[in-house]
């Protein structure tokens, strides 16, 4: 199960129908001209499949961002490749969210049905529809382990089988499908000439699907399967059957988000056929020039933040820094979202504050101001909540190599925290007003290391201050207490 790698995993990762106009510029794209989208520029270059480059993000509605994204065929757990699609674009998503202001519209088709699902219930002597829901319900742990927001909504294929139905006569009706006698219908990828191929830049004809004898041409894909023997199926004007795999997800994100979508993702392996084959459907069915204006793809390795942990909770700040720091941040996540950039430039403010805190050891006299510290923690801890981690509330699992992690991490809060309150405590040289006023003034760093100590025993870490030098922690865990001295 990903629960149990939830902390390595992220230690390692870091609705109306919406119809906007589109610009009659025309950019030259893959297969054919994409035409840049009419609305709301967000500010963000983001790498479009659709092109091969980035663009400039511009979607119909910042309150009403409409995004589709491919969710999991139901059979089996999900592995590390789902893991890393699904975190980086809801890391995607809330940069989106919090740092560009787009209320985003989520949908998240699930496959419940098809042949995976139908062999692995055989195999397993179960209902397709009980061993779907069992692993969905398995699916959706994971996900929420490694903390990746839900979708709006998940679109289940077995509760929108009339959708489907209908839009597949709708194809059917243009012209660009065929029912067989034996109960399939099939899209005629002759029909679609060379518009076909925008993702990929060639059009190679789809794999052949066993028992597809009676299509018309062997790259024809199915739209609708007629039911075989002992399988599962649903009525339909060709007879009993169930969906193709690639009609189900136009009919569903069509089913709320009409003839216009403005970001689509999914993992690379997914571009073509199904990708392809989405935006041949859907643009036949609405009859427009362009149904997807920009398509997402998610490789399945590459880390999107670093692997030192330790360093990024040497969070210390200075004013002369925060606002380059948070200009040059914000630069980085609109341009394609380049996280990586992103946390250098922080780390780069880390660095910075710790030589000042260290300068101010040597140095006591040395004026610092409270409220620089704590409104660089404020950001540093608001940046990280936006891409959804908060080190302090991952859980600790017994006999996994997060223990050790979990501790070197506690071991490295404790000692900085120790740091800030040493510094608010120490007053050379100072008397009198002077002294009284020192500490008027560093109080905030007091009260936060207060707070810091109530928060993380909420999370059974207790954090006791020996003196003014020393501070200990100890993990409050039936299975296994650790107590350390801070540095």
């Amino acid at each position: 199960m990903l629960q149990t790698r939830a902390f390595g995993l992220l230690a390692r990762l870091l609705p109306a129908a919406l119809g906007p106009g589109l610009s009659r510029t025309a950019c030259e794209g893959r297969g054919r001209a994409w035409l840049q989208p009419e609305g709301r520029d967000t500010g963000v270059q983001v790498y479009n499949s659709l092109t091969g480059r980035k663009d400039r993000l511009i979607v119909a509605r910042a309150d009403a961002t409409s995004w589709y994204s491919c969710g999991p065929t139901v059979y089996d757990h999900a592995h590390l490749g789902h893991a890393c699609s699904y975190v980086r674009f809801d890391i995607i998503r809330r940069i989106l969210t919090k740092v560009f202001g787009c209320n985003i519209v989520m949908v998240m088709g699930v496959t419940d049905v098809d042949d995976k699902i139908i062999k692995r219930a055989h195999e397993m002597r179960v209902s397709p529809a009980s061993l779907a829901s069992l692993y969905e319900e398995d699916f959706k742990q994971d996900m929420a382990a490694l903390k990746v927001l839900p979708p709006t909504v998940y679109l289940r294929v077995t509760e929108n089988i009339p959708q489907i139905i209908s839009f597949i006569e709708g194809i059917i009706a243009r012209g660009y499908a065929y029912p067989t006698v034996k109960g399939n219908v099939y899209f005629d990828l002759q029909s679609r000439g060379d518009k076909y191929g925008r993702l990929v830049g060639v059009a190679p004809g789809p794999a052949g699907e066993p028992g597809d004898s009676d299509k018309r041409h062997a790259s024809d894909f199915a739209l609708w399967k007629a039911a075989k023997p002992q399988e599962v199926f649903w009525a339909s004007p060709w007879g009993n059957g169930r969906p193709g795999w690639h009609i189900e997800c136009s009919a569903m994100a069509s089913m709320v988000f009409g003839g216009q979508l403005d970001i689509h993702s999914g993992g690379v392996d997914l571009a073509f056929p199904h990708h392809e084959n989405e935006i041949a459907q859907c643009e036949v069915f609405h009859q427009c020039e362009q149904w997807g204006n920009y398509f997402l793809h998610s490789g399945l390795s590459a880390d999107i933040l670093p692997r030192s942990l330790p360093a990024l909770l040497h969070v210390q700040q200075l004013q002369v820094r925060l606002t380059s720091t948070k200009e040059a941040v914000k630069a980085a996540l609109a341009d394609d979202f380049d996280t990586p950039r992103a946390i250098g430039t922080i780390l780069d403010l880390v660095h910075h504050g710790n030589r000042q805190l260290r300068a101010v050891t040597k140095e006591p006299g040395g004026p610092r101001s409270p409220a620089v510290f704590g409104a660089i923690v404020s950001y540093i801890e608001q940046f990280f909540e936006t891409v959804g981690i908060s080190l302090v509330k991952q859980q600790c699992i017994s006999g996994d190599s997060s223990v050790a992690t979990l501790h070197s991490v506690v071991d490295e809060l404790v000692r900085f925290r120790l740091k800030v309150r040493q510094y608010a405590l120490t007053t050379p040289e100072a008397a009198g007003d002077a002294r009284r006023q020192l500490l008027l003034e560093r109080r905030p760093l007091l009260e936060a290391c207060d707070a810091l100590r109530q928060d993380l025993a909420t999370h059974g870490i207790s954090i006791k201050d020996r003196s003014s030098t020393i501070s200990t922690w100890e993990l409050l865990d039936p299975r296994t207490k650790h107590q350390k001295p801070g540095s």
